[in-house]
């Protein structure tokens, strides 16, 4: 279970992609980062923080995450890892490139047991899932054509994740992903149109195996809740070079079609949920209608790049929406450069903040969208062995979504939706990389060096009988150092040091049975990673949490101790 959050935002605040193709979910962003690669199938994540409207599309309102994967090449590799709590990871690719043509195909099985139990001794944090994958493409002087397909089936113990009310909750999700993209590279004028089909399902068991009762509104059910999503997209971007700059446009059209047990809005035909006796009997359909036009000016030392996106979904009537964005840099030298933004942008609703009302939670589906107003202003530093950079931004929030509950209430309390009118964030982020070997190449020990520190505070804070799920429960401290050590030969050493400061309150029950708010503490977690790395080969062990630290990181959920793994990789180049 992965909740993703930039800058004191919550996990559907940000929009995931994989190869750029948009992946998120409309029913919930909790799963946002099940795609169907493994690891050591990347090639490297892209992060963008701040407001991606322009970039990513409108569901990017506090930052996007690019998962990019590796594609030309001839080789063939594999992996096995295994490690505490009953972990084990297994996985192999293949990828070959003939002339224009490049294809790959991997594989990767996962399970544990977890690390913690309910309190009738049975596991509540056990994971296993597969994902497959393929991607192809071809090449030529005149066209870029990229396609994949890919699945992902977990089956995971949730624990107290969803509410407090059962500690034996779980979740089976089973997603594929197919895209097609292609780029014209000839002349000035550039098309990149691409067109995606995604499908979610999810099975969600708030009282694990039991399925023989049907849930009244407004309690806690122990009826299986049944949800599959299709995701259609078409997008088309254009760009053309002139006499002024470069103009881009793009048009994109995103159909989300949801039917449930739960959610949305009662249909007029139940459709049969597949393998059960069940029915999904609500549902809802929202298109969602975009169009941007940026223009860009590069000089030699200047850069602005400025640009409006348009938006109207068809949910609730919504009217044609503008956001504008401006983006200014100024290079000092070929080490120095400043930089000023100012970007706005608009999230939807999921469906689960408009109409999952079962199981102690209460929704709203009149809620507004979010909207955001962000600035940003800062400096970076590329010198011979010397990486830097410090930014300010400040983020004005309108009617954001949460989920809320009220201590006052009792045991009547239940988790609302709800907007929230305004939230301000102010933050700072800092960060220094060294590289040892370009600094003092007279020695071969010490390789690399990474401190970032970022600090964040709002100006509405929680009262004292409000809790929040996500966004009120920000990060206001965050410390994060990774050394890179070669101890002898191919002998690597990583060590990585995590400190964090959460604001805000997470719910327990009392001996009585009753809520109780409790707040979080600060902690901090060390990780390290002993490898030998041959050019062929890969032999490691690591272990997360050497110290043991027992903490909270969101949640009610307590994290786990000490895990250690090994594991070794092979690739080999045909």
């Amino acid at each position: 279970q992965t909740d993703v959050s930039i800058r004191g935002g919550n996990y559907e605040q940000i929009t995931i992609l994989l190869n750029g193709i948009n992946i998120c979910d409309p029913q919930t962003g909790h799963n946002a980062f099940d795609f169907p690669v493994d690891v050591s199938d990347i090639e490297r994540i892209e992060v963008l923080e701040g407001p991606a409207g322009r970039v990513f599309g409108t569901s990017s309102l506090l930052g996007a995450i690019n998962i990019v994967t590796k594609q030309a090449a001839n080789n063939v590799s594999a992996h096995a890892e295994g490690g505490s709590y009953g972990y084990m990871n297994s996985g192999a690719s293949l990828r070959f490139l003939s002339g224009k043509w490049h294809n790959s195909l991997s594989g990767s099985y996962t399970r544990s047991d977890g690390y913690n139990r309910n309190k009738a001794g049975r596991l509540n944090t056990d994971f296993k899932g597969g994902k497959g994958f393929y991607q192809g493409g071809y090449t030529s002087p005149d066209i870029t054509v990229n396609w994949h397909a890919g699945i992902s089936s977990r089956d995971f113990g949730s624990n107290t994740f969803y509410g407090a009310g059962s500690d034996d909750q779980f979740e089976h999700t089973l997603k594929t992903y197919t895209a097609l993209q292609a780029e014209t590279r000839q002349g000035n004028f550039h098309l990149r149109p691409s067109v995606y089909w995604n499908r979610n399902m999810d099975r969600f068991e708030y009282f694990r195996g039991l399925d023989n009762i049907i849930p009244e509104s407004g309690t806690y059910g122990v009826a299986y809740n049944y949800h599959r999503t299709d995701v259609y997209g078409v997008n088309l971007n254009t760009y053309f070079d002139w006499t002024l700059g470069r103009t881009a446009l793009c048009a994109e059209m995103r159909n989300e079609d949801l039917v449930s047990t739960t959610l949305g809005e009662p249909l007029e035909s139940p459709k049969h949920v597949h393998h059960t006796q069940r029915d999904y009997t609500n549902g809802i359909n929202r298109t969602n209608i975009s169009f941007t036009l940026e223009h860009n000016i590069l000089l030699e030392k200047f850069t602005l790049s400025a640009g409006i996106v348009a938006v109207k979904n068809s949910w609730n009537h919504m009217n044609m929406r503008v956001y504008p964005g401006i983006d200014a840099s100024y290079r000092f030298s070929d080490k120095f450069k400043v930089y000023a933004s100012y970007n706005s942008s608009l999230r939807m609703p999921s469906v689960t903040e408009l109409y999952y009302s079962v199981g102690g939670h209460l929704a709203d589906k009149h809620l507004k969208p979010e909207e955001l107003q962000a600035l940003e202003a800062g400096t970076k530093y590329l010198g011979r062995g010397i990486t830097a950079s410090a930014s300010v931004f400040y983020n004005h929030c309108k009617n954001m979504i949460d989920w809320i509950f009220d201590t006052r209430e009792g045991n009547n309390a239940v988790w609302k939706s709800v907007n929230f009118t305004k939230i301000n964030t102010l933050g700072v982020e800092t960060s220094l990389g060294l590289q040892f070997r370009e600094l003092f190449p007279a020695q071969q020990v010490f390789k690399t060096l990474h401190l970032s520190y970022t600090y964040m505070t709002q100006d509405k804070d929680e009262p004292a009988n409000i809790q929040s799920r996500s966004t009120l429960e920000y990060l206001r401290h965050k410390v994060v150092a990774d050394l890179d050590i070669n101890l002898w030969k191919q002998l690597e050493l990583i060590v990585k040091y995590r400190f964090q400061k959460r604001t805000g309150t997470f719910t327990v029950k009392g001996a009585n049975g009753q809520a109780q708010a409790r707040a979080y503490k600060p902690y901090a977690v060390t990780d390290a990673r002993l490898a030998w790395n041959a050019p062929r080969y890969n032999l490691y062990v690591e272990a997360n949490n050497v110290l043991n630290k027992k903490y909270y990181d969101f949640g009610s959920l307590p994290q786990p101790g000490i895990w250690v793994m090994a594991g070794a990789s092979v690739n080999i180049n045909l």
